[in-house]
């Protein structure tokens, strides 16, 4: 079930007013997001994959409710991204911005001793890159086939998001996903 409201602000994905969402009704992004399998499944790979990562993993663990609400958590992440695709730009702006203050507190310290701070472009990287392909690869595997024109397509509006968080390098492509993951 979606929540009515996000940090206090009403969300209506029926019938948004305002200005137009970043992203158009015929982009591939709301075709997928729209999709629970893709957003469940995807999500918790995207997690996973993020996790790999000692930095984020601390991060996460050590300054948000994750560890106490991981379904909680896990879901106002998600109703942030969807406000992102579907929401108007200037909502969307509201809560990325409220994200990226949030951030901007995370900093710390791993169990081996790494420092890492939330607004780290590499990780910021990595965490838009995991969530993209999460979302992607689960549509594919267990709602539809996506044309490689299509995944292209999704990569490139993803970017235009992915950059309000900071995001420096977004992948373009799957390929690009899986050469970051090589390079991890």
């Amino acid at each position: 079930m979606i929540p009515e409201s996000y940090l206090g602000w009403k969300i209506d994905f029926a019938g948004p007013r305002g200005e137009a969402a970043y992203l158009a009704p015929d982009s591939v992004h709301w075709r997928i997001y729209k999709n629970p399998v893709a957003l469940g499944i995807g999500g918790v790979a995207a997690v996973l994959l993020e996790f790999a990562d000692a930095r984020i993993r601390s991060g996460g663990w050590d300054h948000s409710t994750y560890k106490a609400d991981p379904i909680g958590r896990s879901q106002r992440t998600g109703i942030a991204a969807l406000v992102g695709v579907y929401g108007p730009a200037s909502a969307a702006r509201k809560v990325i911005g409220g994200v990226n203050r949030m951030h901007a507190q995370v900093k710390g310290t791993t169990p081996s001793g790494e420092a890492y701070t939330a607004l780290d472009p590499d990780l910021l990287d990595w965490v838009a890159a995991t969530a993209e392909f999460g979302f992607l690869t689960a549509y594919e595997r267990f709602v539809q086939p996506v044309s490689e024109q299509d995944k292209a397509r999704f990569y490139g509006e993803g970017a235009v998001l992915a950059r309000l968080y900071g995001v420096k390098e977004p992948p373009r492509s799957p390929a690009g996903f899986l050469a970051m993951l090589d390079a991890r």
